[in-house]
């Protein structure tokens, strides 16, 4: 008898220094991971003299890391957090898409009908003029619209000082403010060339907004933000909380000093930066949703997990297939507006501004995605993604 709870006592003492063997092995890899991640953003940091970054990084349906480095804003002496809120640029593409998706798998549009279909004025490359442009065009950057001048003269600090459909219709109609025959539009047959185009985009954004008969931001809150808890994201300036907001920096160079894409936008130097104002441009839905990495990450799960976040279904499973899906015979990357890295097994989309640099993408195969915010457009963040994606897997 004595014998027998010996032995018992035995194996329980056995049982319990292997598992907490095990703990502390854990607890080890743990510590190395962490201290792996912490040095290869600080070193990137260090090299190219970045302000601020913020990282999540996800699995399926959980956030398994994020954290945040260096300063939000500077002057004030604000740390970067991930709930810092930043203008994302083109990822916000991504959320654009999504909306003309809905409409699309509700039956309310056709992605290869004629856009002249939803419009009261005809959208035309006057080169083509018998060609029609598509939707699925405008989602896959084959539309032959081309991101004249104008466009780039829209930036200007605050929110947009005319609304989307003053942009889009005088952009395109031949009697309209902005429209200039020879260079909103490429020379090549639409459906014909590949050419990034951020005015599509717009275009696409007032095609909500004419079909959901409501401001394409309105339309956003009600069916992408809102069922997503996006509680502190949106289009606009007056749509969040600036003081969450991250301040944009370029450095204060000579070139940079004298440029007058800088200088339109206000800057003042402080420090080694020159720090820019909270800008906008009249072509909103290509780039100016204003979030953080934590609630974007809400978005990216959603779609990761086949368009449901929390029990919230913002795209059906074979939407999100066909989103993920080339669309173009002579190009391996092109999704419907997602695209698909070079040589990785990764779906996503980056962004880029002055004061700006965002990356947000997942592995289709493990189902492990990344989103990275820094406030400054130095160095290339697309390497620290793909070495930080890699500590992650390899742990």
């Amino acid at each position: 008898m004595i014998q027998n709870q010996l032995a018992l006592l035995q194996k329980i003492i056995f049982l319990s220094m292997a598992f907490l063997f095990s703990v502390n092995i854990c607890i080890a890899q743990e510590s190395r991971l962490e201290s792996s991640l912490d040095c290869t953003i600080s070193d990137y940091i260090d090299k190219n003299d970045v302000p601020g970054i913020a990282v999540c990084i996800v699995k399926e349906d959980s956030t398994i890391w994020s954290k945040s480095y260096g300063y939000a804003n500077i002057e004030k002496n604000m740390p970067m957090s991930i709930d810092a809120i930043m203008n994302i640029a083109s990822i916000s593409k991504t959320i654009t898409a999504v909306a003309i998706l809905q409409l699309w798998e509700n039956s309310k549009l056709d992605l290869d009908a004629d856009v002249n279909e939803y419009l009261e004025f005809s959208v035309r490359n006057p080169n083509f003029p018998e060609t029609p442009i598509t939707i699925r065009q405008l989602l896959t950057h084959t539309s032959s619209i081309n991101d004249s001048k104008v466009y780039y003269k829209s930036y200007a600090c605050g929110d947009p000082a005319i609304n989307l459909a003053g942009w889009i219709k005088g952009y395109f109609d031949n009697t309209g403010k902005f429209y200039d025959k020879k260079n909103n539009f490429y020379s090549w047959k639409p459906g014909e060339g590949y050419k990034y185009s951020n005015v599509a985009f717009g275009l696409l954004g007032f095609i909500v907004e004419k079909i959901s008969m409501q401001p394409f931001s309105i339309y956003c809150k009600n069916n992408i933000i809102t069922p997503l808890t996006m509680n502190n994201s949106g289009w606009f300036i007056a749509d969040i909380d600036t003081l969450k907001q991250a301040k944009q920096y370029v450095k204060a160079n000579r070139r940079n000093k004298k440029s007058e894409w800088i200088s339109k936008l206000n800057s003042k130097q402080i420090g080694d930066y020159l720090q820019l104002c909270n800008y906008s441009f009249y072509n909103y839905p290509d780039g100016l949703f204003k979030t953080s990495v934590k609630e974007l990450s809400y978005f990216l799960r959603a779609i990761m997990n086949q368009g449901v976040y929390n029990g919230e279904r913002v795209l059906e499973k074979t939407t999100v297939s066909e989103m993920l899906s080339l669309q173009l015979k002579d190009n391996d990357r092109q999704g419907l507006c997602w695209i698909k890295e070079k040589h990785d097994p990764l779906w996503g989309h980056s962004g880029s501004d002055p004061g700006i640099q965002t990356y947000m993408y997942f592995d289709y195969h493990t189902k492990m995605g990344i989103i990275l915010f820094q406030n400054s457009g130095s160095g290339n963040a697309y390497k620290l993604v793909k070495n930080l994606l890699f500590l992650m897997e390899k742990h």
